[in-house]
């Protein structure tokens, strides 16, 4: 665990900046102390890398919380996009730097203005855009979410954390067994029947996000009881294996 303090000097953003992204809920720190000082994990580093190349890319905060907290958001995806994005900036960069020493040895009568085109990038990044925010899942979601009302959304949350609590109470079996197992079908079927279609491969990536540390890992482990985040990952590394 590293404080904020430590991250600010690892990563080169400001301490205010952290506490900042913790306050509108972009970057949660993975916990706090008893004094209220926040802690982060690795798990937590990974995801400010993701925020910063976002921020490299002029994306608004208020963006980037969108996309990074969208079901199937697919990091791997995104960091390739991202790549090929900052390698069209760079390319920009290096062609606005050797129009510069043209007008430098030339004067400044060149009235070539092609290089501050920026159009190929700008499409580039706005259908980019589109394949993170507008996944079949979130759409999906989005739809179920606001047709309900809060006590409707509170009593879906409820039955959700029952669901883990169930999960910490089966912990004493083996993850094959037919109980651990049908206690998995049981989350997926309630995923997509009260947020978005959950198919295995989606059920795989939430398992792998459960197990990693952090918030997640926290949450689950606080419903179901110490172990149970991972305890759930691996049932579900098993369930999706067959």
């Amino acid at each position: 665990m590293r404080t904020v303090k430590e991250v600010s000097k690892l990563t080169g953003v400001s301490i205010r900046t952290l506490q900042y992204y913790d306050k509108i809920g972009l970057l949660k720190p993975t916990q706090y102390t008893q004094s209220g000082y926040r802690l982060y994990d690795d798990t937590a580093l990974e995801m400010l890398q993701q925020i910063l190349l976002f921020r490299e890319l002029k994306f608004p905060l208020k963006e980037i919380k969108e996309m990074i907290s969208r079901p199937g958001f697919d990091r791997d995806k995104a960091l390739e996009q991202q790549i090929a994005l900052l390698t069209m900036k760079k390319e920009h960069l290096e062609n606005l730097i050797d129009f510069a020493r043209e007008i430098q040895l030339i004067g400044g009568k060149t009235m070539d203005f092609s290089v501050f085109d920026t159009s190929k990038m700008d499409e580039y990044a706005r259908q980019a855009k589109e394949q993170w925010g507008k996944t079949p899942e979130y759409k999906e979601f989005e739809q179920k979410a606001q047709n309900r009302s809060k006590e409707e959304e509170r009593l879906i949350m409820e039955k959700f954390t029952q669901l883990f609590q169930e999960f910490g109470e089966l912990k004493e079996n083996g993850l094959e067994t037919a109980r651990v197992q049908d206690q998995v079908k049981k989350l997926q079927d309630f995923i997509t029947q009260n947020y978005y279609q959950c198919s295995n491969e989606i059920l795989s990536g939430l398992g792998q996000m459960y197990g990693k540390g952090g918030e997640f890992t926290e949450n689950i482990d606080r419903m179901g009881g110490t172990g149970t985040a991972e305890f759930v990952a691996g049932a579900i590394r098993i369930y999706c294996g067959k």
